[in-house]
């Protein structure tokens, strides 16, 4: 008798790699609103940058709590898997910029006023990462279950935060008023924070677990400020210096964007090492 190979079947009650993916559902988002044939790259594109959000915000918040439990090594490794994450949406900048300002000026008007701009996870991966501004909230005054979320991302301590109080409690005089503060203002560097990482990075094989959490720390920062870069290069090549289609300045704007850190103390302490 003839045997069949099941192996790629899926067995009775189990799921599909379509269902459990849900496929129908995921490749049903696409939805051009023009003729343009490049406007379904320009939505692929930012859809799946979305999805890679999620994952990064899904990491980060884990990371976030395992250092303020003290379980460092479990940080490493989510913000290690957000690094590489990251490069994927670097890369994403590569294949938007393949449409040219003829492309993109024939699909403009069916975007009307929707604008990057108005991502709630990039708004949220920068709350969690330390820049916080609670004015961005109002952007989303039509979805009150999103200015919910951010309002209580606004309000939890940030990666940062909760790396400061790791260095206070490995015993390294970190500032009262760097521990216990409103974290819904944006973090000002301190001097006394910079001596902390400043003994740390004099003496690695001390404060290894310290050491590895700034260079951690570091490598998100630097990611994160390449893609900002990408996307002020493929908005000034595809776009130029025309206004967003968010209200906002486009360029000007994202090159201010630029000079935001994160965590200032882990640059300005490599000068006076």
């Amino acid at each position: 008798m003839e045997r069949r190979d099941t192996t790629a079947t899926p067995q009775s009650g189990s799921p599909s790699y379509t269902s459990y993916l849900r496929l129908d559902d995921l490749l049903a988002c696409q939805t051009p609103l023009s003729d343009t044939h490049d406007e379904m790259l320009f939505i692929v594109i930012h859809q799946a940058s979305e999805l890679w959000m999620k994952l990064c915000l899904h990491e980060l918040d884990a990371a976030r709590a395992a250092i303020a439990d003290n379980r460092l090594d479990t940080a490493f490794k989510m913000m290690a898997r957000v690094a590489r994450i990251q490069q994927q949406l670097i890369g994403s900048w590569e294949i938007l910029a393949t449409i040219t300002p003829a492309d993109y000026s024939a699909m403009r008007g069916a975007l009307g006023a929707s604008s990057g701009f108005q991502s709630h996870q990039y708004r949220a991966m920068e709350y969690l990462l330390g820049n916080k501004n609670a004015a961005m909230i109002a952007v989303f005054g039509d979805a009150p279950h999103l200015q919910a979320a951010l309002e209580d991302a606004l309000h939890r301590p940030s990666i940062y935060d909760e790396a400061l109080r790791a260095l206070a409690r490995a015993g390294l005089p970190v500032p009262t008023d760097r521990l216990e503060r409103d974290f819904t203002q944006p973090y000002a560097a301190s001097p006394a924070v910079e001596a902390c990482w400043a003994q740390v990075y004099a003496a690695p094989e001390r404060w290894w677990n310290l050491y590895e959490l700034a260079e951690k720390l570091v490598d998100l920062e630097y990611r994160f400020q390449l893609w900002r870069f990408g996307h002020l290069k493929t908005v000034e090549r595809v776009i130029g210096f025309k206004r967003g289609t968010g209200g906002t300045a486009g360029v000007p704007y994202l090159a201010k964007v630029i000079d935001q850190v994160f965590f200032p103390e882990l640059l300005t302490v490599r000068a006076v090492l």
